[in-house]
């Protein structure tokens, strides 16, 4: 999401912190929210009457307002108004944005149980999960498969093992109708989680466990080079031979041996 579109997001989040003060609240709102996002992604017509660059920002909003309401509660209707009133570059970022809105009032809810950290960690490790299992891959992302039973085969496999707002997120990502990959919508979820406290996400691959004082110096000296809290997603790696390798967002910093040695051999070869 870019340009105009970006702004209009960044201006509608400011109304969604009011509306995610308890935990019941935030949850209710990411429930409606989800329903809305999987209406206009299924919806084009609707999509597009909402979007409309054509039509005053009032009248989308009035439409929103008169086809929600009675349907979901007034904090709802009212957020997706404003969000139908605001200008979007395409009709896909309007439907992109309720769905991120969704995301963080969930995150929200999840932070005032005191998830958060439970919730970054559990989407990444599912991940991880699915990228390591073809058939599972295969049974969540097989569009033969009907939604209900991909959330019944989340549900065996995950209830009780993770937090609801986990169960929730990683469900919305598998039976999704925006068009996005399980994998994509996984990583857009646990960015957003992280982002609850403005803190960035480092992906941290070594050969072997790091103590939680290790962690706790690596974190520490992540957060003083990039000015943000940073939180380590640890992966226990083979093909890392010593030291580690750090990714935080498109930057790689690599410390293993393994690519010392190759460094070093390709100067001998040069």
């Amino acid at each position: 999401m870019r340009g105009v579109s970006r702004a209009s997001l960044a201006e509608i989040e400011e109304q969604l912190e009011p509306l995610t003060a308890s935990s019941q609240t935030a949850a209710t709102l990411a429930d409606e929210l989800f329903g809305v996002a999987g209406l206009l992604a299924t919806q084009a017509v609707l999509r597009r009457a909402l979007a409309d660059p054509s039509r005053a920002g009032d009248q989308r909003s009035a439409l929103a307002r008169s086809l929600l309401t009675g349907k979901v509660t007034r904090e709802t209707a009212e957020l997706v108004a404003a969000t139908a009133g605001a200008r979007w570059s395409a009709p896909g970022d309007l439907t992109d944005a309720v769905e991120q809105l969704a995301v963080q009032a969930l995150v929200a809810a999840a932070e005032h149980e005191g998830h958060l950290d439970d919730l970054e960690d559990e989407l990444f490790r599912f991940g991880r999960i699915v990228a390591s299992q073809p058939a599972l891959r295969m049974a969540l992302t097989n569009p033969f498969v009907s939604a209900d039973a991909k959330r019944q085969l989340l549900s065996h496999l995950l209830a009780g093992k993770v937090t609801a707002e986990s169960l929730q997120l990683i469900t919305e990502a598998a039976v999704s109708s925006l068009g996005r990959s399980l994998d994509l919508s996984l990583e857009e979820y646990a960015r957003l989680a992280a982002r609850r406290r403005a803190r960035l996400v480092a992906e941290v691959h070594v050969s072997a466990a790091l103590t939680a004082a290790q962690r706790r110096r690596l974190a520490a000296a992540l957060t003083q080079t990039y000015g943000h809290e940073v939180y380590l997603n640890v992966v226990l790696d083979p093909r890392v031979v010593g030291g580690m390798t750090v990714r935080v967002g498109d930057e790689l910093i690599d410390a293993s041996v393994a690519t010392r040695l190759a460094e070093a051999r390709r100067r001998l070869a040069s």
